[in-house]
């Protein structure tokens, strides 16, 4: 006798275990009758004697710090580079965070708390090791630490590679939130993907134009993350799906993945409390196809681990293709059901009712890209926990909370019917019977309404047809809301006023977006974090963790001393941004400029190109003036960095010119004295830390109602940077709050903008009646002064032929308010006193007040102090 298989069981769906068997995440002891705790195994002494706590001292730090060095690494003294040491570093650093952790856990176990959890296909961490340090509190005792084994804690700080897990503002926005719920002490884990090789390293080619290539990040391993081999899920694509007893279904056949997870301790600021990143890798469940490679197949035999591999190896496949498409979608719903049946695991361990769900459980959908676990929830309580039809849905819909970060019409997510029906045929179902029913109630509202319908329904009626994400999203959830005053509005006004209509205005709501101080000021900022801690006599702790306790500074403002000291931090953040430039372009630049910096990821709403085209001016304008007249001119520094999508051409255009028009300003022996420019490549959050702090002014110029909020233009104004922008966004609340004399404003505002394209398509003006200045900058460029003039007329054209982001409309308005900034930077003594006033009242613009906006108007979490 032999084990056997049964064939036909071969790519059925198996029966979820209730309870996953393991104690890595803090499983609660037993006790005994009297109610006291039992030890789970062997002597409970010796175990205690064991365990260690968290380093105290120098010697603590430098004994973990030699132990990894001779253990995790197998080095010695005589072998150990800086790289090396950033390792050891940062296990000795992890170890601190892993005994916060546990504690944590355990105690969120052990009082049965409520969580919340946070779905993004991004998190743009940025280096741990600094962060870590200052959170901890412990970061005197590592650089004694290090020193004293020879080693310089700064330079191992610079060793650390920024983590490839996201891209732009939405990325960086869930990191922050991660950062505050832990710091706030609430209950909150991420979970995202674990990219091979996040977006792309950028990289500039001789011509100008952005280069791709992948970004190792993980080549050398990443020492902050826990691999969790005992927590994987099988995850399904592909099969078919069989319908049985009217809402239920039977899935199976098709591919079949690994979810692996990872997690990164996130610690708190001040607090024991240590949160959760928990990362999905994709991996083969069968890794090798042993009888294709038998049979000579070589490429057959790891073509399954090919596939599952690729599903985590990029954040953002280029979707022009069908492939990209696929594995985008493929993308999206791997990690939520993979979430899912986490969340679902932690849930049953808690034996509580399923239909108590939403008490214990609530999840926050970061965009449209986590939708899928809206038919995902519905598949687990139908299909596999028997729960009826309409208790599932109600369970679903006071689970979920849906974050909208756009209201362009044509960025909101939409998937072909027919590529979700091959991929996922149950979810295509699930989507199907959500849709007629919401329709049938949206019918008895609105009788007769076939065009709201239309609008409404979850599938726009196209060729091919499409599922709307972001009409899934909203009826699937409890709560939407927008992230500005202004951006919330229009959502409201807009693309979802059907569902305002339908559903009240009380489901939608805002929470205006925030940034982690700890970071955005304490860490890429220590001379100004020093500087408020010792002007207002109080520990950092205090205005870290309440950031409207900056308010105090507004008493100073007209401190001759203190400004003296608040130009000198300044100044030192200019001269560190000039050395950067120098060591990575052989540039010298002068820091006595001023510095005007635009980051961002590349979009024509940003409109990079309004800024590239006010550079070209100033130079044109610079060119034509007497060597006299340019002596009474603002010397003027100009930086800009960012990332174009790789399939977005007319971006990546716009990177070409910027780099172009720098090669030709940079080297004109009349003007880079007065005017020079920059383009510094592979935009990062550690780039990010050393331009903010150093900036004058900074652009946020997005055209009026198209940026949602932004998150860089409060970044720059909590470390003393002015603002130029529009009336947009966030850009709004900072002016109501730091008072509009301290803002530079420009540019038309949201209600005129549908006019504007309105005559631009019917009644068109020539360019050079309409905006002589901007036709003389388009002009010169298309002549070749910059390069290849031909090459830049698709990006040219965009502005000659509908001008849909408005830059003939505002250019002449965006000149008058640069002159506004160079007249105003001319009284060296009054723009201190305007940078310290927008420093003061950035108390609102903390994400620990978003965080908490979230916590308790939507979440109803509370948040938990480890004792």
């Amino acid at each position: 006798m032999t084990s056997t298989i049964d064939p036909t069981k071969i790519g059925k769906p198996q029966q979820r275990a209730r309870r996953h068997v393991r104690s890595l995440t803090g499983y609660t002891p037993e006790t005994d009758e009297k109610g006291r705790e039992k030890w789970p195994r062997g002597d409970e002494q010796t175990w205690k004697a064991g365990l260690r706590g968290v380093d105290k001292d120098v010697p603590d730090v430098t004994k973990s710090f030699v132990n990894h060095v001779q253990t995790s690494l197998a080095r010695q003294a005589y072998n150990l580079d800086d790289f090396g040491a950033y390792q050891a570093a940062a296990l000795s650093v992890r170890d601190n965070l892993i005994v916060n952790w546990n504690e944590t856990q355990l105690h969120h176990t052990r009082n049965n708390t409520k969580r919340a959890y946070y779905l993004s296909l991004e998190f743009l961490m940025g280096r741990t090791l600094d962060n870590a340090l200052l959170n901890l509190g412990v970061k005197p005792l590592y650089q004694e630490g290090v020193s004293k084994l020879g080693f310089n804690l700064e330079d191992l700080i610079d060793q650390e590679r920024d983590a490839g897990l996201g891209n732009g503002g939405l990325g960086r926005l869930a990191a922050c939130y991660l950062d505050s719920s832990a710091s706030m002490e609430l209950p909150v884990w991420g979970y995202g993907l674990r990219y091979q090789y996040g977006i792309f390293q950028q990289l500039i080619g001789p011509d100008g134009s952005q280069l791709e290539a992948p970004d190792p990040w993980l080549q050398n391993d990443n020492p902050w993350e826990l691999p969790r081999a005992d927590v994987k899920y099988d995850i399904r694509f592909y099969g078919h799906s069989e319908r049985i007893d009217g809402m239920k279904a039977i899935w199976s056949g098709g591919q079949e993945v690994l979810a692996v997870a990872y997690d990164l301790m996130i610690p708190g600021y001040d607090t024991k409390n240590t949160n959760n990143l928990r990362l999905w890798e994709s991996k083969p469940k069968r890794g090798f196809d042993l009888n294709s490679f038998n049979a000579g197949d070589y490429e057959r035999a790891v073509e399954a681990s090919n596939s599952a591999a690729a599903i985590t190896s990029v954040l953002y496949p280029n979707d022009h293709t069908s492939f990209g498409k696929e594995l985008r979608l493929k993308q999206q719903y791997f990690w939520t059901a993979a979430s899912l049946a986490d969340i679902m695991r932690r849930f049953k361990n808690q034996d509580k009712p399923i239909t108590e769900f939403p008490e214990y459980v609530s999840i926050q959908l970061n965009d449209t890209h986590p939708t899928l676990a809206i038919p995902e929830l519905m598949r687990i309580l139908v299909d596999e926990e028997d729960v009826p039809w309409d208790q599932a849905w109600d369970i679903v819909t006071r689970t979920f909370f849906f974050t909208n970060h756009t209201v362009l019409p044509e960025a909101l997510e939409k998937w072909p019917v027919t590529l979700m029906e091959h991929l996922l045929p149950r979810h295509m179902q699930i989507i199907y019977d959500i849709n007629l029913i919401f329709l049938q109630s949206v019918e008895k509202k609105f009788p007769g309404d076939r065009e709201r319908l239309a609008r409404m329904s979850l599938i726009e009626e196209t060729f091919p047809k499409q599922v709307r994400m972001a009409n899934l999203a909203c009826i699937g959830s409890r709560k939407v809301n927008g992230v500005a005053e202004l951006h919330s509005e229009l959502v409201r006004a807009t693309i979802l006023k059907d569902f305002v209509d339908f559903y009240g205005v009380g489901k939608f709501s805002n929470v205006t977006n925030g940034i982690t101080p700890r970071r955005w000021l304490d860490q890429c900022n220590p001379g100004l974090s020093n500087l408020i801690a010792e002007t207002l006599k109080i520990p950092k702790a205090k205005f870290l963790k309440d950031l409207y306790q900056l308010e105090g500074l507004l008493k100073f403002v007209d401190d001759a001393n203190f400004q003296r000291k608040w130009a000198a931090v300044k100044q030192t953040n200019k001269e560190r941004l000039a050395h950067y430039v120098e060591v990575t372009t052989g540039q010298r630049i002068n820091t006595q400029a001023m510095f005007d910096v635009q980051i961002k990821r590349l979009h024509e709403y940003k409109r990079q190109t309004l800024n590239i085209f006010g550079v070209i001016y100033r130079y044109l304008a610079l060119k034509e003036m007497t060597p006299a007249e340019r002596k009474k001119v603002n010397p003027k520094v100009v930086f800009f960095a960012g990332k174009a999508a790789p399939g977005y051409y007319i971006a990546k255009l716009t990177i070409k010119l910027i780099v172009n028009a720098a090669l030709v300003i940079n080297s004109d022996p009349d003007t880079n004295e007065y005017l020079k420019l920059f383009f510094l490549p592979d935009y990062s959050v550690s780039l990010a830390e050393v331009l903010i702090p150093a900036s004058d002014i900074s652009q946020h110029i997005s055209t009026a109602g198209t940026e949602a909020s932004g998150t860089s233009n409060m970044k720059f104004c909590l470390n003393g940077g002015l603002l130029l922008g529009t009336v947009d966004g966030a850009n709004i609340e900072i002016a109501e709050e730091v008072g509009e004399q301290n803002v530079f404003f420009f540019g038309h505002l949201t209600p005129a903008v549908e006019d504007l394209r309105y005559q631009h398509m019917y009644h068109p003006v020539p360019l050079e009646q309409k905006c002589p200045g901007l036709a003389k900058v388009i002009n010169t460029v298309a002549a070749g002064r910059f390069g290849d003039g031909p090459g830049y007329e698709p990006l040219l054209n965009t502005i000659r032929h509908n001008d849909y982001y408005l830059l003939t409309e505002d250019f002449d308005s965006y000149i008058e308010a640069l002159k506004l900034v160079d007249e105003a930077y001319q009284d060296r003594t009054e723009w201190i006193k305007r940078s310290i006033r927008t420093t003061a009242k950035m108390g609102k613009f903390s994400s620990d007040r978003a965080i908490q906006d979230y916590a308790q108007e939507y979440w109803n979490i509370e948040s938990s102090k480890l004792p």
